[in-house]
């Protein structure tokens, strides 16, 4: 993860990017709640994916080392496949969503340092 660029392209065009630090793809649901996006916040601030000074594996958070966050919302990810064909009725509805994925961003900077956390909110 460490040395990796993470960046948000649509339409041919970088909208985010950050150096080191995580991508959160987040697949928001109908039935979430401010519960889950609690809980969503405390584990990817404090999942432990990266090395530790002395080399360990999986010791150090994002927040450890001080690290950037990516936030991309990415309703595909609740879907759900019908025969052929693509069914996204548990994602919540893009009204509902996008102050989701704000209020989502909002917990995040105030848990965190405001400045490495970055999205591409306008995707939606």
């Amino acid at each position: 993860f460490e040395s990796v660029v993470q960046r948000a392209i649509f339409g041919g065009e970088q909208i985010s990017a950050i150096g080191r630090g995580i991508c959160v793809l987040l697949g928001i649901s109908l039935e979430d709640t401010q519960k889950e996006l609690e809980h969503m916040v405390r584990k990817i601030l404090n999942l432990r994916v990266f090395e530790d000074e002395s080399g360990k594996h999986w010791s150090k958070s994002v927040m450890d080392k001080q690290y950037e966050v990516l936030c991309v919302s990415q309703f595909t990810l609740q879907c759900v496949l019908k025969g052929h064909k693509p069914d996204f009725h548990l994602a919540m509805p893009t009204e509902q969503a996008e102050g989701f994925y704000n209020s989502f961003l909002e917990q995040l900077r105030k848990t965190y340092r405001p400045e490495l956390i970055k999205d591409t909110l306008y995707i939606f």
